[in-house]
């Protein structure tokens, strides 16, 4: 008797709705190879900001592979890239207050971590959004989906 109580107690579980509180943080790792350790980063709705912190664990200096966490709509990418390497590296290889930029982290090299954090409501449900490193020749490699959920 005692086994089919757990198999009920286990199924109501898994019926009833999610009370917890939405996940509005990601870390996300880059390296020396110019990857990121995910291509695919889900917002949800609840989070009134979110937060994303970068961990460079690779060995390389800032100068040699630097990485940064860049999001914009994506059909901004390719004019924010372009107008980061005419800013350059003192710049981060991002034109100051572009805005078409919604977030991005500090460049940083390996062993550095940093963080930004961005107002959720910036999204719209069904946007079109991509994130990338605007380090010259990261952007093609290093870039990923993210998404507004529920």
């Amino acid at each position: 008797m005692r086994h089919c109580q757990l198999l009920v107690m286990l199924a109501l579980l898994l019926a009833a709705p999610m009370a917890f509180a939405a996940d509005c943080e990601i870390t996300v790792e880059a390296n020396d190879s110019m990857q990121y350790d995910t291509d695919r980063i889900e917002v949800s709705s609840a989070c009134d900001t979110f937060t994303v912190t970068l961990k460079h664990v690779g060995s390389l200096s800032r100068e040699a592979m630097g990485h940064n966490w860049v999001l914009t709509e994506t059909a901004d990418k390719q004019a924010v890239v372009d107008a980061g390497a005419a800013a350059g590296l003192e710049k981060g290889y991002l034109e100051p207050g572009d805005e078409r930029v919604i977030a991005a982290t500090d460049l940083i090299g390996g062993g550095e971590q940093t963080s930004v954090t961005f107002d959720v409501s910036q999204l719209e449900q069904g946007g079109d959004y991509t994130f990338f490193c605007s380090y010259p020749g990261h952007w093609a490699v290093m870039t990923g989906e993210l998404t507004l959920v529920d």
